[in-house]
């Protein structure tokens, strides 16, 4: 089986790849929405995060991966199996779970074990898509593309946290955390604005221009082709280097602070941009301090909150008749004001 393309190799995207090592920090930042031109290595970045996080402890045997140190989000069976004595841990990798666009609600959420059913006259539950990514990243590639009922669905388990199956006789409720990734060329149809919300963060990537740049990514990529082991092994220390800061941030998050002056330019950057509600400020708050501990600091600077700001809210802004600049353009002046 080949390597994963290493994501110390990546080339450019600077802001795709730190909305991915933010995430990766803290996962309730929220879904990482990435939207571009075709070819510009989106789905390498995903599968290239994947290959570089850390493991993590689940229960044992548990079919949805649940965390040993938070008894309250188990799933029904840990709880049972928690009553009759302690319950084993391992580790494992953290999950990225592919939603191909033409899954049945049924390989998404689950559905009656049919070999089973009739193997044993059982009703078991076979979990789903879902099951699988709970604690790591569900992966959508073209999720512009998503037929309607799956996004539906997915609004509804991103929001509560579970998965809730009720049927063929089965009444299932299991925990359904992770982060959510997307893909996509805005040329191909727009998001749904319910689906939209639920992204944390949102990127936008270009083709690069730059002779120096492309080149650099066509020799890269074709060496990887040639020889993946090779390749791999050739960036395993930046990967290994990578992990240990993602780790060492994760560590120190908790100590990072957010400033009432760093609160308040959150706020005063939301209001003039005139984002509804207050998730625009929230996602701003989690993704700066992820940053900041990224970076090894324990106070969010400013240049934190600029990092972040084009992400967190170009997603969020609404279209402005009077005004012809993009998103992006339209948070830079506003930052420039405050």
């Amino acid at each position: 089986m080949r390597e994963a393309f290493p994501f110390a190799a990546i080339v450019g995207q600077e802001e795709m790849k730190l909305a991915l090592l933010a995430t990766a920090v803290d996962p309730s930042i929220g879904g990482v929405l990435v939207f571009g031109d075709r070819g510009t290595g989106k789905s390498t970045a995903v599968r290239s995060l994947a290959a570089l996080l850390p493991t993590m402890s689940v229960v044992k045997q548990c079919r949805y991966g649940c965390n040993p140190e938070t008894p309250a989000l188990h799933c029904d069976e840990c709880r049972a199996r928690s009553a009759k004595g302690a319950l084993p841990a391992t580790k494992v990798p953290v999950p990225v779970v592919d939603l191909p666009l033409g899954a049945t609600e049924d390989r998404v959420v689950g559905a009656l074990d049919l070999e089973r059913a009739l193997a044993d006259g059982v009703r078991a539950f076979e979990p789903g898509l879902l099951a699988r990514a709970n604690r790591g990243y569900l992966y959508i590639d073209e999720v512009n593309l998503l037929d309607d009922h799956l996004v539906d669905l997915l609004i509804d388990v991103a929001a509560s946290g579970e998965n809730v199956v009720e049927r063929d006789g089965l009444s299932v409720r299991h925990p359904a955390r992770f982060v959510l990734i997307g893909s996509g060329n805005p040329e191909e149809g727009e998001l749904r604005p319910q689906l939209l919300d639920r992204f944390g963060l949102s990127v936008e990537v270009r083709t690069p221009t730059d002779v120096a740049l492309r080149l650099d990514i066509i020799r890269r990529r074709d060496d990887y082709e040639r020889d993946s082991a090779a390749f791999a092994a050739a960036y395993r220390q930046k990967n290994l280097a990578i992990r240990k800061r993602i780790l060492a941030a994760r560590e120190r998050l908790p100590e990072v602070r957010v400033d009432d002056d760093q609160l308040r330019q959150m706020t005063t950057l939301c209001l003039a941009l005139g984002t509804d509600g207050l998730r625009g400020e929230l996602t701003l708050m989690r993704a700066a301090r992820a940053v900041a501990s990224l970076a090894g600091r324990r106070a969010v600077t400013a240049e934190d909150l600029r990092s972040v700001a084009a992400p967190a809210l170009r997603h969020r802004l609404r279209r402005d008749p009077l005004d012809d600049a993009g998103s992006t353009e339209r948070i830079e002046r506003a930052l420039a004001g405050i």
